[in-house]
């Protein structure tokens, strides 16, 4: 339950006291069947926008069902006890308290991520100014900040560059405004609500990302005291308030990890049961996938995924409900043990195929031809050293390496912990060959 007293809060130790980011440097992975059971835990592109949302308010924060040992959202913990709140994680739910109201920049000396975007919105949007370091994460190419930009612009920021630092300006507090987004932008939607909650009048997000993710943060603001009206895939329409209440709220679960453990449950020749997945939010790639070969069978509130033939894929990636970017990696893998010739397009990260150089060292026979990847399947693949370039990268790298003959090591494999909560735990649990070191 949340802490009532300042006598409560005195027993327990700051979360920065209690943990600390593991740097795992490498995976060794060998040939392993997959097999029992897992449960899906909170998902890592939902928890952290949660947390930025922590910000827009002096009240309790209870989230349950709370990814403990994502890296990421370690991370986040820690930025936002700098920031004034103090943050204590029990089993899997999080508690976040504000002990001072937050100070308009973010001083950070430790690993950034992209989510510090989020929190420049959600520090402007309260305290009139914001101040972050440059925005980390996964290196996809063409990946800069523009929308979040011209949004705060939009809103009536003034927003600057340092060589290290993201600075927003608006003394007078911001103003509801129309914002069009140009692509339909998960990162762009995500800021313009945290915004849109606090600014006078009303703002209205013309083409946004509608997803799983963005629902499961309306809800949370709604229930903090938003208004938010959702137009489907045309607008959204927040009624800024003066304030925002505390909230208790359950994360959804991880659409990655459930679609990592039915990959690597089919091209294991595996069987295992899935519970806590997403089954409305992931029907496009079951599509995908089943049309492909792949065994799966739906129960009440859990799947069960037989390992059979793996069959070529074509799939291109897009908006939601379609298959995602971070999705690829995964189909790339389930490709590699189909006997024919797979076809990749990733249509919002153009030449997301890092991963397919690395796979290349273990025998993959694959090309890349503008912005189409063509995986040959069906020849073993064998063991050696690869590098996770980024988290999806790194997962499918380890897929891999449950097929391939001998060891395969991951290095950089901390990508993947960015990512996943107890990955280590939960492979091994279910038979996977898979030492962290």
């Amino acid at each position: 339950m949340l802490i009532e007293t300042k006598a409560e809060l005195g027993a327990y130790q700051p979360f920065s006291q209690t943990y600390s980011e593991r740097q795992v440097s490498r995976y060794r992975v060998h040939a392993s069947r997959l097999e029992g059971e897992v449960l899906v835990s909170g998902a890592k592109n939902s928890v952290l926008r949660l947390l930025a949302a922590s910000l827009l308010t002096s009240g309790k924060i209870e989230i349950s069902n709370y990814p403990t040992m994502l890296l990421d959202a370690q991370v986040h913990l820690g930025m936002l006890e700098a920031l004034g709140k103090h943050c204590i994680v029990e089993g899997e739910t999080a508690y976040i308290e504000e002990i001072v109201p937050p100070p308009s920049e973010l001083v950070w000396r430790g690993r950034s991520i992209r989510n510090t975007l989020l929190i420049l919105g959600a520090l402007t949007a309260r305290t009139g100014r914001g101040s972050v370091p440059l925005p980390g994460g996964c290196k996809l190419g063409e990946r800069k900040h523009d929308l979040h930009v011209m949004l705060l612009e939009a809103l009536g920021a003034t927003v600057t560059e340092t060589d290290t630092n993201l600075e927003a300006y608006a003394p007078q507090g911001l103003t509801g405004a129309d914002i069009r987004l140009p692509i339909r932008s998960t990162g762009a939607t995500e800021n313009a609500l945290l915004c849109g909650a606090l600014a006078r009048g009303v703002t209205t997000v013309w083409n946004p990302h509608i997803r799983p993710e963005i629902i499961d943060l309306i809800s949370m603001l709604r229930t903090m005291g938003s208004k938010i009206k959702v137009f489907g895939q045309e607008r959204i329409e927040i009624e800024g308030r003066e304030g925002l209440t505390g909230v208790r709220h359950r994360v959804i679960g991880d659409n990655m990890e459930a679609l990592t453990w039915l990959v690597g449950a089919c091209i294991t020749n595996g069987d295992v049961e899935i519970h806590g997945f997403p089954l409305s939010d992931l029907e496009v790639p079951l599509i995908h996938l089943k049309e492909s070969g792949a065994r799966v069978y739906t129960g009440q509130e859990s799947i069960i995924v037989r390992g059979g033939n793996c069959y070529p894929v074509e799939i291109s990636t897009g908006a939601y409900p379609g298959i995602n970017s971070d999705m690829q990696p995964l189909f790339a893998a389930f490709g590699a043990m189909s006997r024919g010739e797979s076809k990749i397009i990733d249509l919002r990260f153009p030449g997301r195929y890092l991963y397919a150089e690395e796979m290349g060292l273990m025998g993959l026979d694959y090309s890349i031809e503008d912005n189409l990847l063509r995986i040959r399947g069906g020849t073993k693949l064998r063991g050696a050293e690869v590098t996770a370039r980024d988290l999806r990268a790194g997962i499918a790298l380890t897929l891999a390496g449950l097929v391939a003959d001998g060891e395969t090591i991951v290095r950089d494999a901390w990508q993947i912990e960015r990512g996943y909560d107890r990955f280590i735990e939960k492979v091994t649990s279910l038979g996977g060959d898979v030492l962290a070191e």
